[in-house]
Formats: C-alpha cells, structure tokens, sequence
C-alpha cells in the first residue's frame, strides 16, 4: 500500500516506456501471464498515470488507521480459505466483538447489528423485517397479502431525496406507498417533522384500510444536521404499532460524554444506521444499522443474518480498525469534529451580514450559514447566486475546511461546514477554520458592496439608449450589459461583432474588474457581465467607458463598410475605363497588328508603344487617377509604407487603475481623463488603420500595368 501511495515502484526509463506504450488501454488477456511486480505496476500507472500533467495527486493521504481497514480486505480472502469449523468460529468471534463494541460505544443496549456496502441497504432490511412481523404468511403467500392491506412507509419532507423512491423499487412497493411527511410552518424548527400532522395522517391511513408501517426520522438532517422530536416520535410509533428507524450524522455524538437529549432518544428507537466510514476518516468501511428484535427466524427471514461465514467477514475492516483507534481514538475523533462546529460558530456570531442555521448551538456537529443583507444594502430579490459564490470561494481558497454548498428549501442557497463528514478525511485543524473565517471577513464587504451598486449599475445601463440591461438572477456581480443596433437587417451580425470586441477591449484594461461573456447556461446571447465590486468604484466612469469604446468600436466597423463599398465603386470604375482604353488601342494600331504571326511582322517594322495606362485609387476623394504621377516613385512609396505601421499608444500612468473615485486610493484617475485616454487611443488606431489603407489600395491599383497582348485579362487581374 505504501509503495502503491508513494508512486516509487517506477524508474524514469519505465516512465517514458510507459508513455510511448498501449498499456494503459484494454488488451487481450496474456496467454502466458505476468508476475506480481508487472501487475502492481499496472495498478500503480492506472492510479497516477497523469499525476504530471494534472499537477496534483488525486489520492488524499490514508492514515494508520485507514491501512488497518484496507488490510482486512485482504484479510477477509485469506481468512476465507481456513477450514469451515475454524472459519466459523473465526467469523463469529468477529462480528461478535465488533457488535458488541458499536452498541457500547452508541448506547445502543442489547442491539444486533447489519453490515453493509450500501448505506440504504440496512433500512431496505428494516423494512422487510417490518414486513415479516406485521403479515405472518408473507414468506409463503408473498405479496399477495399486501394487496388486501397496503403498507405505507413515512418519511420526512426534509430525508436526503431519493431515498423512499429507493425503498420502493428495492420492495416492490407501488410509489403510493410512501408518504412524505412535510416538516413544522408554525412551531419548531423549519427542519424537523410535523409530529401533528404525522398523527393526522397515520389515523386517515389505518381508516382507509392501510397499515402504517415504519417511519423514517432524522437524527441530523442531510443538509442543516436538525434532528427530529424523536421521544414524540417513539411514543406515536408504540400507539400505532409502527417500526421506527433513524439516520443521521448527529449520531456520531452518541459517544461524547455530553449528548443533546434529543439525540439521546435515539438509543431507544427500532433501529438506526450509523456510518463510521466518514466519522473515523476509514476507508471502505462497511456502513452499520443497529437494531432489536426478538425473533431470529423473522431477522433470518428479512436477510438481516447469515449461515454463510464468508458474509461475516464484512465486519473485519471495521474490528481492524476499531481495535487500533481505541475508545479513546474514536472519542478523540467525534469531539475533534464537534469542536470545529463550535469553534466556527462562536466566529460567525461576531461576523456581520451573516446567518446562521443551528438547531442545538451548544452542540451541534453541523455549522449551515448564508450571507444575508443588511439593512443599509437595498432589496435584493435574490441571494443564492451570492452565497453560491460564497461557497465556491471558500472551497476553493481553503480547501481542508471541507464547506460545501448546498440548497434549503426555506433558507434557500447556504454553505455547510460539516466536519463529522469531512474533517477526518481532510486532516481539518482549528488553523484551517481560523482561515476560513479570515477568508469570510474578506470576503463580505466585496458581496455586500457588489449588492449596493447593483443597482446604481442598472439605473446607469437603462440611461444609455445604446445599452440594454440584462437581467441574470445567476450572476453573482455587479450584472451585465449589450451593445444595441437599430438597424435589425444587420442587428445580428453587428451586436455579436460590437460585443465580442468590446469584451476583448475591456479586458485589456488596467482595473480591477473582471469582465465575462456571462454564465455557463445564460440564455442570453452575446453579453458582457461585469464581477465583483469594491468600496471605491465609480458606477458612472464604468458604464461611460463601456459606451465610449462600444462608439469607437461600432465607428470603426462602420468605416470599414464605408471603405468597402468606395472600393467596390471604384474597381467597376476602373473596369470601364480600362475596357474603354482597349477598345481605343484596337483602333489606333488596327486588326492586323492583332494577328499573332502578321502581328509580329509589323511591330518589328514599326513599333507602336502602348497607351493604356494604369488606374490608382484615392481613398480620401474617392476618385480615380493614371498611374504614370505614382509609378515613378513607387519605391518610395512602399518604403513609407513598411515605416507608417498601426500603433496604438495608451496613455497612463504606472499602477493606475481605471473605474476609482476621487479620494478612494493613490491610484484613482478622474472620470474624463480615462474616458478621454480610450477615445484617443482608439480614434488614432483608426486614423492609422485608414491611412494604412489607403496606400496599400494605390499600391494594388498602380501595379496594374497592361502589358502588350495581354489586354482581355487586364479585368480579372486588377480583381
């Protein structure tokens, strides 16, 4: 394991062999096959064949304790081999100590326990072992017997999704079958389910002929980490004669030697599932439900045991790993976590423009805030793009804190810090949560002054006649903008010429300010949108400069087209008057000089010179003239030419930033000189490109020299 994480097995020759090689594509099967360093080495190519050129490892650090997991994998096939009596007695020792170990250290009293891959798979099991208790034929008559009295399972409105649709397919049940509990509108946390309500429903079900038979409660929701009125929920489960199963990360603070009561009614519930994998950072761990029932037959018949000493053996990673953690590792561990929670939440108490969402702040395991507005920031309608910013800056800046972000349905968009989930894994420390709050701070005043001047950017935009607004709820700065065109024969073309150059330009400026063709799944087209924000931007130099170089953009677009329809002119001018010229020369020299042989005889006797000139176009007045005045200085002309090269020179001074205020830093510009600095700069690349042009026109057009005989391609060539 330590060479596969260590990358070391190969030399540099094997490297470039390797890269040079079909081994890292599927091939047949060797006849004759390959020894144990071959086949290691294939592994070890397939886990960190591109770790160069990805520039990061894509395995995270596994500990002591996560090769004492991976061990008992291999453990488990060699143990598989011994001789069934010894295997036997082998296997139960194993699942024995390990249950016994679970239950003590979960208050879970005189309990059984499941293991499995999956960690659905154990409530799949509670719930046939519901099954079996309530219709006693069920293993003879099957689903038969469903059909007089239908089971109905329920779960809260707040369950991670998909999880009933889960239990359903895995049952055979019809969809109907499952009932979703909404959670408290009036009382109680917005998390935690309706025990009224579920009361109503329970007494509608059984008077309409169904049998209520298990409820789903959470012990730390999948996205806040609240934890349902769980005694309430027991005591309504004994009156209607129903299986109660819980889940939940809060779980893991059954070991801690001060428990939420809430959390504690757990201990005396049908069943939970609980997910050490995540909790001790163990690698390939086996989920566990733990649960009571006093029939083995009933237990035998849900699949909830084994005669099969191999599936015995899914509990050795974990006895492994128990056994090296110790009661006081794994306590370590849990209140690890936990103090992260609190260490966090004390910090963001102190934070403005903050919200939290913590049902049991004294010990809560899970830590879910937003950024909210404050009373000075005008209404906003939506956060969630900012707290999705939020979210994705935080993960991104300080990656071993583990925050994800995750969507509510009262709150809305939040970022969650879980460490129960995350922090073994990641090796979180108080220093990462130390800078994911320092990170916060930095972060807030940007959002709420991006939120100030969204507005003032909008009432900007909708004052300029040739910009329009664009509304994207999805944006997270200050929002965009486009170019318009009144002429809707070109207006395509044009607004996604004007705009793609305008993004580019903008870009290339000495600020701040990010500048983007939008989101990824922004339905409007060719836009420009504009990031975050500070303090000290000028909303009205913004915009101004936006329109100021859009103008220039456009004018110059407008040229061109100016120039191209001169030229065309000009050519079908030129045209006509060169066919003008051949006809007179036919004239002048007659036909006989026109016939090749007789042609000849007569131009050696008395040769004639030829008098069709050549045409120069002047872009400036836009008229034809001979090129005789021109060709005689030619060369000089082109060495002009070559010196008289497009320059654009923008005048500004070392660490200016463009779009500052007066006062707001050392670097502030005033609004005109920076306007005034785009226009120039942008009007003499035009005058440059249209001078450029205009020599490079007469320069085609004198080079258009009619030599004697050639007189019918004169046309085609000057095209």
């Amino acid at each position: 394991m330590k060479i596969l994480e260590s990358g070391k097995l190969e030399s540099e020759q094997g490297k470039e062999r390797r890269k040079l090689s079909w081994k890292d594509f599927p091939g047949p099967l060797q006849g004759d096959g390959q020894d144990v360093v071959s086949i290691l080495q294939l592994v070890q190519n397939l886990m960190h064949g591109d770790d160069d050129q990805q520039g990061h490892r894509r395995m995270q650090y596994v500990g002591e304790q996560g090769h004492m997991a991976l061990l008992g994998h291999s453990l488990a096939a060699y143990i598989s081999v011994l001789e069934r009596e010894r295997l036997r007695k082998l296997t139960t020792r194993i699942l024995s100590d390990t249950t016994l170990w679970l239950c003590r250290l979960f208050r879970y009293e005189n309990g059984s326990a499941y293991y499995h891959e999956d960690d659905r798979e154990g409530l799949v099991k509670m719930c046939r072992l519901a099954i079996n208790t309530h219709y006693e034929d069920y293993a003879t008559e099957g689903f038969t017997l469903l059909s007089s009295k239908h089971p109905v399972i329920y779960q809260s409105a707040a369950c991670r999704p998909g999880l009933g649709q889960h239990l359903c397919s895995q049952l055979g049940l019809p969809l109907s079958s499952l009932c979703i509990v909404p959670c408290n509108t009036m009382f109680g946390s917005l998390h935690q389910m309706d025990v009224a309500l579920l009361d109503k429903l329970i007494r509608d079900d059984r008077e309409s002929g169904k049998l209520p038979l298990l409820l789903i409660a959470n012990a730390g929701t999948p996205g806040a980490g609240h934890t349902d009125k769980l005694s309430r929920l027991k005591e309504l489960c004994v009156q209607y004669n129903m299986w109660l199963h819980v889940e939940g990360v809060n779980l893991a603070t059954l070991v801690l030697g001060q428990v939420s009561s809430t959390v504690t009614a757990a201990t005396k519930c049908d069943s939970i599932t609980l997910t050490p994998g995540p909790w001790l950072g163990l690698p390939a761990v086996p989920a566990v439900t733990l649960y009571r029932h006093e029939d083995p037959a009933l237990s035998l018949a849900a699949g909830l045991t084994s005669s099969q000493p191999v599936e015995k053996l899914r509990a050795l990673p974990l006895w492994l790993s128990l056994q090296y953690l110790g009661h006081d590792g794994i306590l370590q561990r849990i209140k690890h976590a936990s103090q992260l929670s609190q260490q966090l939440l004390e910090h963001l108490k102190t934070l403005a423009s903050i919200k939290t969402s913590v049902e049991d702040e004294l010990n809560s395991p899970v830590v879910v805030f937003r950024f909210s507005q404050d009373n000075s920031v005008r209404k906003f309608p939506s956060l969630g793009c900012m707290c999705v910013y939020l979210g994705e800056q935080l993960a991104q800046q300080v990656p071993l804190s583990g925050v994800d972000v995750v969507e509510l349905e009262d709150e809305g968009t939040c970022v969650r810090f879980s460490p129960l989930m995350t922090a073994a894994a990641l090796g979180t420390q108080e220093n990462d949560v130390a800078a994911l709050v320092e990170k916060l701070g930095e972060m807030i005043p940007v959002l709420s002054c991006t939120l100030r001047f969204r507005q003032d950017f909008k009432d900007e935009v909708l004052q300029q006649a040739s910009l329009s607004y664009i509304e994207d709820q999805s944006w997270p700065g200050l929002g965009g903008a486009r170019t318009t065109d009144l002429d809707e024969d070109k207006r395509q073309y044009r607004v996604e010429r004007i705009n793609s150059d305008l993004l580019k330009k903008l870009m290339e400026l000495d600020t701040d300010l990010y500048f983007s063709d939008g989101p990824e799944f922004c339905e409007e087209k060719n836009c420009i949108f504009i990031g975050m924000a500070t303090e000290d931007l000028d909303v009205a130099e913004l915009v101004e400069t936006i329109v100021s170089i859009g103008r220039d953009i456009e004018e110059s677009g407008k040229l061109f087209e100016n120039m191209t329809e001169v030229v065309r002119r000009g050519i079908q001018e030129a045209e006509q008057q060169l066919q003008k010229a051949n006809e007179e020369k036919l004239m002048e020299e007659g036909v006989l000089r026109q016939i090749p042989l007789v042609g000849s005889v007569l131009n050696w006797f008395s040769p004639v010179q030829a008098s069709v000139k050549g045409r120069t176009f002047n872009l400036a007045e836009g008229c034809l003239d001979s090129t005789e005045p021109v060709y005689s200085v030619k060369a000089q002309m082109i060495k002009e030419a070559s010196l008289d090269s497009p320059k654009s020179v923008t005048k500004r001074f070392p660490g200016q930033k463009l779009f500052r205020r007066h006062g707001a830093g050392s670097d502030s510009v005033s609004d005109t000189s920076s306007v005034s600095q785009l226009e120039e700069s942008f009007r003499e690349t035009a005058h440059v490109q249209e001078h450029h042009v205009h020599i490079v026109a007469e320069m085609a057009l004198s080079d258009q020299r009619v030599p004697e005989g050639q007189e019918t391609e004169s046309v085609d060539t000057l095209r």
